[in-house]
């Protein structure tokens, strides 16, 4: 095993001058849906002149992969931005995403996804990223991997901090039911994804469709189409128990470490007219989602200004990378 591992952080090393991030790409071995052995392809960025030894496990949204953290542009790198400032992150693609393992859809489901980022945790801890054993690992969840995350958390009590972002438990189900009827396909009727294979359950969004779905006006074009250019495909029963099991159920009461969680004013997933949940501010996003908490989770919130679904993606991101920051700081991870 050590000699795998070895073998699996043989990879390219990029160094950026614009942030002084240098990051690498590995292979890590994780259970499969089924019990079989399946790898998970992450990139890992740090500070070109420290090694910190906390980490951040980044985990995508659906019909996403791990370029939603590190898109291509430089401001819009969360990644980068994070490593400029003294920062660690290890990005993921979840199984059946970008270079990781893609099984079958229908086993994909929510325990399945909590299991595999748990053993990345533990692959984390135990030095077999960058070499580094981590003293501490704070999972970052976007959306659908929001979900997976409060599961895994929930589930393992194996990280020391948490953060949610681009998710609340109170969804505009109008909006995500049009957006899925309007804005989903199965990838094999989709050209761009179509090598993925045949299988009917695998679904990404048609061409155009994210705009409307995870953006706002303050966007800029080039993020947009940097978006569509590498947009991925998600499992339709997986997607399902992540949104009643990890997003509408109580299931981050069971996590006992503390929270942070960050949503963009204009989601029209899961705030505005159609939400059941008020976003206009941090306090009252804090006063609707509080009960799904214990005291453990010392809740904290933040709302992006303008921003739609993806937060991370708009003009003004770097507010939220800076909040994210403070409150890492400020919780000593």
């Amino acid at each position: 095993m050590n000699l795998l591992i070895t073998a699996l952080l043989a990879a390219s090393l990029l160094v950026s001058p614009q942030t002084g991030a240098m990051c690498s790409e590995l292979d890590l071995p994780v259970t499969g849906p089924t019990g079989g052995a399946a790898t998970v392809h992450g990139q890992l960025c740090k500070p070109a002149n420290a090694n910190p030894t906390s980490v951040q496990l980044l985990v995508h949204g659906g019909t996403y992969n791990r370029a939603y953290w590190d898109i291509g542009i430089e401001q819009y790198s969360y990644q980068r931005d994070m490593a400029r400032n003294g920062f660690t992150t290890f990005a993921v693609d979840r199984l059946g995403a970008g270079q990781s393992t893609h099984p079958a859809s229908l086993p994909m489901l929510i325990n399945v996804e909590a299991r595999s980022m748990h053993e990345v945790v533990s692959h984390l801890r135990a030095g077999h990223v960058g070499g580094t054993a981590f003293q501490k690992v704070v999972i970052v969840g976007h959306s659908v991997g929001s979900g997976i995350v409060a599961a895994e958390a929930a589930t393992y009590h194996d990280v020391d901090g948490v953060v949610l972002s681009g998710m609340t438990h109170m969804p505009a189900v109008p909006a995500l039911a049009v957006g899925a009827a309007l804005g989903l396909t199965p990838v094999f009727l989709d050209n761009q994804l179509a090598h993925l294979g045949t299988d009917p359950l695998w679904f990404t969004t048609r061409p155009g469709a994210r705009r409307g779905l995870f953006y706002s006006a303050n966007a800029d074009e080039a993020v947009i189409a940097a978006d569509e250019a590498t947009k991925d495909e998600v499992s339709v029963p997986g997607m399902g128990t992540v949104a009643v099991f990890g997003i509408v159920l109580p299931t981050t009461y069971g996590i006992d470490v503390p929270v942070f969680q960050a949503v963009g004013s204009q989601d029209v997933l899961f705030c505005g007219l159609l939400a059941l949940r008020d976003c206009s501010s941090a306090a009252s996003l804090r006063a609707g989602e509080a009960p799904y908490y214990r005291p453990e989770a010392q809740l904290e919130t933040y709302v992006l200004p303008g921003a739609g679904h993806s937060l991370g993606l708009h003009r003004n991101a770097a507010e939220y990378y800076d909040a994210t920051r403070n409150w890492l700081r400020a919780k000593g991870l």
